[in-house]
């Protein structure tokens, strides 16, 4: 009898707190699988590695549905995890292993996207003079992590036009931590001098880490330069009862089959202007330098 077993496969991070809460939306996955056995394992800096995870999991299970722990196809997703997981198929060709697609534009995770912003507010209207300023009268920065994938990176855009659109807000900007522009900086200096009074940050990221806290220090420091301007830190999804299922429709997806990402504007696979010598790269994982090596102890 086969037995199914689920591996998360995630980015990994310098930062104890990001691997934690990682880990406990694993926990929440293989909660709401039981008893079908759940692993993980990460990329880079993190342990276990994925060939670790998959070890552990291999040991109860021998047909492996896995999954990128991510929000967007880029590099990562389309390139480094499947790199990994062929070279552990390769090395245990009596254990399949079925790839998933990343999260996406998902309306569960506009959903909790939505409750973060919304969670903010309500904190932020404890003790502000501007409780009672509409939303109409605010402006949302979504700040996105960065690719050089322009597919992914123009996800942002149509994620932050339908939260801005779905809550009403008087207008919304984008900005990324890294990688492509504009960057959080030039970003919101730039939403600054827009004439609102009111300015909500939300880091579309799954967990905290070393850039959820860069973002979040860049933003006190423009709120120094703009003090008439409230700005809110909203908080990133985290483990939300619909990022987790999120992840189990995209395990569903590899059981029926429907399991495939967007490859009509991925730069792989269609010959598109500016980035045409990358049609066709070598799949492969850029992060054996970093495998395993561990996080930097201080939770940053």
């Amino acid at each position: 009898m086969t037995r199914k077993g689920v591996m998360v496969c995630g980015h990994g991070s310098r930062s104890d707190a990001a691997v934690g809460q990682f880990k406990i939306l694993v926990d929440k996955i293989a909660e709401r699988l039981h008893p079908v056995p759940v692993d993980y394992g990460f990329l880079e800096f993190a342990t276990p590695t994925i060939h670790e995870g998959l070890d552990n999991l291999s040991q109860h299970a021998d047909d492996i549905l896995a999954i990128p722990g991510m929000l967007f196809a880029a590099g990562h997703a389309k390139n480094d995890i499947p790199s990994v997981l062929n070279h552990y198929q390769s090395l245990h060709p009596q254990t399949p292993i079925r790839y998933g697609r990343e999260l996406g534009i998902d309306l569960k995770l506009l959903d909790a996207a939505c409750q973060r912003i919304d969670e903010s507010l309500a904190r932020a209207n404890q003790d502000s003079a501007l409780r009672d300023l509409p939303l109409s009268e605010t402006l949302l920065v979504v700040v996105g992590r960065g690719s050089s994938d322009p597919d992914a990176n123009s996800n942002i855009f149509k994620i932050a036009r339908m939260i801005a659109e779905a809550k009403g807000f008087g207008w919304v900007e984008i900005c990324y931590s890294g990688v492509t522009f504009p960057l959080v900086t030039p970003g919101l200096q730039h939403a600054s001098k827009l004439g609102f009074k009111r300015i909500v940050v939300f880091p579309y990221f799954l967990f905290t880490g070393i850039l959820i806290d860069r973002i979040y220090d860049l933003t006190d420091e423009v709120a120094q330069t703009y003090p008439e301007i409230e700005f809110i830190k909203a908080g990133y999804l985290d483990s939300h009862e619909c990022v987790v299922d999120s992840f189990l429709e995209r395990l569903a997806e590899i059981e029926t089959g429907n399991n495939n990402m967007n490859c009509q504007l991925c730069k792989y696979r269609e010959q598109f202007y500016g980035f045409e010598d990358e049609v066709g790269l070598r799949q492969e994982s850029h992060h054996h330098h970093v495998e395993g090596i561990g996080t930097n102890g201080t939770g940053n």
